[in-house]
């Protein structure tokens, strides 16, 4: 009798086991859906009104197109300068991009591997400048870039870009590159190599994973800035995508269904980038100790 009343309490605990991580289970589920719909739901709606006109919208903001205008994709890109707007954001991204990623692995590498003079001094300084907001710089920006000639270009806010994103940059690498082994480097030494083979040959393939998240998170945040763009540039040929879609809206009216698609064709290239390398962000921010 005591065995059989045993093996039922026993029975009767595991069931309250299963059953408690079962509704755990839903309740994550549950709370992922609605993150999921959360953070879905705005790009769904603003897709939804890139495929329909602002009479269309202004009769309904919410409403299924009836009518799917495809047509204003390529009115966007050949007859509202699209083309052009999306040319200007992917050429300083692309050379911002490449700067801070040559220039922040550098540092890092520096500030991680060597000991020198102020080290720790000179890294403060520079991890500091996040906590600052970005438009406490823009008077003193405007007028170094009119100084040197560098205002309303593309040069001038390409060299903007990095000077903003460069401290984050240092910030990742040098966590990740302090974590490499020091044997790795002594070994390197031992065959010869350089300190500069030893940063190219080294360090930079073993920190693939941090430096694809620096170029992620940068792409992703310099596609989408405005306020030194709209600042540092005034010329029509010389916006970026964020400034073009600001062309659509005015004091009086504005055109919701075009500023819905030139929405469209800036999100969508930070969709991609983040559907085909959202494993390598989540890598590099997770990386343990390099073994």
């Amino acid at each position: 009798m005591n065995a059989a009343a045993t093996a039922t309490t026993a029975r009767a605990g595991f069931d309250r086991a299963a059953f408690t991580r079962s509704l755990s289970r839903g309740l994550l589920l549950l709370v992922l859906a609605a993150y999921t719909a959360f953070a879905a739901g705005p790009f769904l709606w603003v897709a939804t009104m890139s495929v329909r006109t602002t009479s269309e919208i202004s009769l309904d903001h919410y409403a299924w197109p009836s009518t799917w205008h495809w047509e204003k994709f390529p009115q966007a890109w050949f007859n509202s300068n699209y083309s052009v707007y999306f040319e200007n954001s992917l050429l300083v991204v692309l050379s911002a991009i490449t700067i801070l990623t040559v220039i922040g692995a550098m540092a890092a590498h520096c500030f991680a591997r060597y000991r020198f003079r102020f080290n720790r001094l000179m890294y403060f300084v520079i991890f500091s400048t996040i906590i600052f907001p970005p438009q406490i710089t823009i008077i003193a920006l405007f007028q170094t870039l009119v100084q040197y000639g560098l205002y309303n270009s593309l040069v001038g806010l390409t060299a903007v870009y990095v000077a903003v994103q460069l401290p984050l940059t240092v910030y990742i690498l040098e966590s990740f590159f302090a974590r490499i082994p020091s044997e790795l480097f002594d070994a390197a030494r031992i065959d010869g190599y350089s300190e500069w083979q030893i940063f190219w040959k080294v360090s930079l393939p073993i920190a693939a994973p941090a430096l694809a998240t620096t170029i992620i998170l940068n792409t992703i945040l310099l596609w989408n800035e405005f306020l030194y763009a709209v600042v540092l540039i005034t010329d029509e040929a010389k916006r970026t995508l964020p400034l073009g879609i600001q062309r659509f809206m005015g004091d009086q009216l504005e055109d919701v269904g075009m500023i819905a698609t030139g929405l469209m064709i800036a999100i969508i290239p930070v969709v991609l980038i983040y559907v085909f390398f959202s494993e390598k962000l989540i890598q590099g921010m997770t990386a343990g100790a390099v073994k």
